[in-house]
């Protein structure tokens, strides 16, 4: 099969050819039908996620076709592969619904290859049923930007203003999710950047503009999607008392000191950490109903490398998805 493959971290990705994968017990044999181009690709490939097996196959927004199953799916069937590749299944995390904080967790195109490539083996307990009518294109952002977007949306609580700091692939997804819900989403991104500001009015934000400007109003909630440190104190200058700042990115930069005052009155600062089953069964359950459009540009396999300085550049409205 043909793949992009990372040898070494900060290296471009090289194209090769490999042996089909041999799927091992309860994993499904698939043939990658698209896979989204990740903020989290980005961190493994620059280095800045540590120790990714390698060489490595990265990937992890996979819409394919079953080829061969260990028995939950038929050939044919459209499955999606997500972030969380496998859990143990025993440990406290797994057993009280926190999977996502399983300490022996394997992720996909990390420590499992991905869906760089034009077929990959997936556990089936991880892997979503999609429908064959949802177009595969389409659907690839959905299984790690809408979910990580929507567990970051799930964790700002009932906040009825949201602030989205950063306007990507994650933001333009949970936009239309908040709006659906009733909330007023402000999405706020780098100063200059109009573009990303008319794409997220277009969505249905109620005000879009710059971090250093700032919302009109005091925000219930702040999700931090820009993987930028320096923006958690701002964003905790931006949320009233007894608000919630979300950062919502598997990696950020340094955190810089900030005045206890602005912490002060009860706001709070919190992570998000991969995602469970759960989040994938109730986000791609709800998505058709409101209904999520993505804003995708497809891309070939071969350009992976052009696709990753793109995002790399900040020159993506939507998300890129690599297609075989």
């Amino acid at each position: 099969m043909r793949a992009m493959v990372l040898h070494a971290p900060g290296a471009p990705l090289k194209a090769a050819e490999l042996p089909d994968p041999e799927p091992q017990p309860g994993q499904a044999l698939l043939r990658v039908l698209a896979c989204g181009v990740c903020r989290t690709d980005l961190h493994v490939v620059d280095g800045e996620l540590a120790h990714p097996k390698l060489p490595l196959v990265p990937g992890h927004e996979i819409v394919a076709e079953v080829v061969a199953s260990a028995g939950r799916f038929a050939p044919g069937d459209h499955v999606g592969v997500p972030w969380l590749g496998w859990t143990c299944g025993e440990c406290r995390y797994c057993l009280t619904g926190h999977e996502n904080l399983c300490d022996r967790a394997r992720f996909t195109g990390y420590d499992l290859d991905g869906g760089y490539a034009e077929l990959c083996a997936a556990d089936e307990r991880f892997c979503f049923p999609l429908p064959v009518s949802l177009g595969a294109v389409e659907a690839a952002p959905l299984l790690c930007a809408g979910l990580i977007g929507y567990r970051s949306l799930r964790l700002a609580g009932d906040a009825a203003r949201v602030g989205l700091y950063g306007f990507g692939a994650a933001a333009h997804i949970v936009c239309q999710v908040a709006v659906h819900e009733g909330r007023e989403v402000y999405a706020l991104t780098r100063p200059g950047d109009v573009e990303a500001q008319a794409f997220a009015r277009s969505l249905g934000a109620t005000w879009a503009g710059d971090t250093a400007e700032g919302p009109p109003v005091e925000l219930d909630a702040a999700i931090l999607y820009a993987p930028a440190g320096e923006l958690v104190p701002t964003a905790l200058a931006h949320v009233r008392k007894g608000g919630v700042v979300v950062c919502a990115g598997i990696h950020m930069s340094d955190i810089p000191s900030f005045r206890y005052e602005l912490l002060w009155g009860e706001r709070v600062v919190r992570s998000v950490a991969n995602l469970t089953r759960a989040d994938g069964e109730h986000f791609l359950a709800l998505a058709p109903k409101v209904p999520v459009r993505t804003h995708v540009e497809p891309v070939p396999l071969a350009r992976a490398n052009e696709a990753l300085a793109r995002l790399r550049a900040g020159a993506v409205r939507g998300a890129l998805v690599l297609v075989p």
